[in-house]
């Protein structure tokens, strides 16, 4: 296996990359100074064209093999930004920025792109163009559709596009993925309940919005299990709820619920917004109060296209030497938007018994970065065979 023998040889230094963006992680589009790294390294390396930018604080890479007579374009995508959230893991390389923590491995990601990146510049053994793509933005901040919207699919030729995720629970090493929906679509909702505040002691005279929030709860639950299809999985969260008053004797006059929607289709992503809406103003008019419903959609389903996860597959095993079937899971990924424009896969690499994502105590396992810039750089190479 040459590649992943080559890509072995710059773990020490890919590893060094990596744990310096884990060292100063940034959050959302705030990624200038990774940003910078990142399009540093790439003008280093050789890329024919590297692109500042995009989205924001995205950046590209243009790599061309040694011919080019397909005219075939691969998109390779790692995510840069980072978590706000306090690291708690003690470790040498731990954040330097307080309130502000890698806790999501895509400083892993950046790094085993940029190693594919240094790899694929520097052997050119392949028979079309490599675009490297480094987003800002992932944990919230829709930074894939950002990309999208300056014209990276257009702007750079895109026809297939591939990304990766580590996955802690999955042996180290270990490749998965599957075939058609893998992560689900993240949308979220806001309620504003109004009532009529008074006295505890007078009920009669107020209109309870604490009633009617604990009715809205209790009925939103039951638009999974009694208007959801059960084969189709969603996922319907309230997480946080508040009213306009803490005294123990003021019934309040409004009150708010937040939550959020995980949904595997786009058949019960509709239904689910439209019987949220039905439900919380039929709860408010039987309560007399009124009620104001806001549905924010988020991302769309990750939804892996079948020839390019055969061939993700392939590649998989060619570098590792077995790839499982993932399962279907809840979380969302802001890729989807990537592969609702170019058809695609993303993969996830076992980053073993760490703890989990988005914990404060998570650390990417730099034992893995060898196979996954070797998935990388074997996906360019077996999609675009030198001729």
């Amino acid at each position: 296996m040459p590649i992943k023998n080559r890509l072995a040889e710059m773990r020490g230094e890919i590893t060094a990359w990596r744990r310096d963006i884990h060292e100063h992680p940034e959050i959302l589009y705030d990624t200038h100074r990774t940003s910078a790294l990142v399009a540093e390294k790439l003008a280093a390396f050789g890329c024919d064209e590297v692109v500042t930018g995009i989205g924001r604080t995205g950046v590209v890479g243009v790599i061309r093999g040694k011919t080019d007579t397909q005219g075939r374009v691969i998109g390779l995508r790692a995510d840069m930004d980072a978590l706000p959230m306090q690291e708690q893991t003690g470790l040498d390389h731990a954040s330097k920025t307080p309130g502000a923590m890698h806790a999501c491995g895509h400083d892993g990601h950046t790094a085993m792109v940029l190693g594919a990146a240094k790899y694929l510049a520097e052997t050119r053994n392949f028979d079309g163009t490599a675009v490297v793509i480094f987003q800002p933005a992932e944990e919230g901040g829709n930074g894939a559709g950002a990309m999208c919207k300056d014209g990276l699919m257009d702007r750079f030729g895109i026809q297939e596009v591939y990304a990766m995720h580590n996955m802690p629970g999955l042996p180290t090493g270990q490749f998965a993925i599957r075939s058609g929906p893998l992560l689900a679509a993240a949308d979220e909702f806001d309620i504003h309940l109004e009532g009529r505040g008074g006295h505890a002691a007078k009920p009669q005279e107020t209109i309870d919005t604490t009633v009617m929030l604990s009715q809205v709860i209790v009925a939103l639950q039951t638009i999974v299990s009694r208007n959801a299809d059960p084969i189709l999985q969603a996922v319907l969260s309230v997480t946080s709820v508040e009213t306009s008053s803490n005294a123990f004797n003021v019934i309040p006059q409004s009150a708010r619920l937040r939550g959020t929607v995980r949904t595997h289709s786009n058949e019960m992503r509709e239904l689910i917004e439209q019987r949220l809406g039905e439900v919380v103003q039929g709860i408010a008019a039987t309560f007399g109060g009124n009620a104001e419903v806001t549905y924010s959609r988020g991302v769309p389903v990750t939804i892996n296209a079948a020839e390019p996860t055969a061939h993700a597959t392939e590649a998989a095993i060619a570098v590792g030497g077995s790839c499982d079937e993932a399962p279907m899971v809840m979380g969302g990924e802001d890729f989807s938007f990537m592969l609702e424009e170019r058809p695609g896969a993303f993969i996830m690499l076992g980053n073993g018994h760490s703890a989990g994502l988005h914990h404060p105590e998570y650390d990417f396992n730099d034992e893995i970065i060898p196979l996954g810039c070797s998935w990388f750089a074997e996906m360019v190479e077996r999609r675009m065979p030198a001729a």
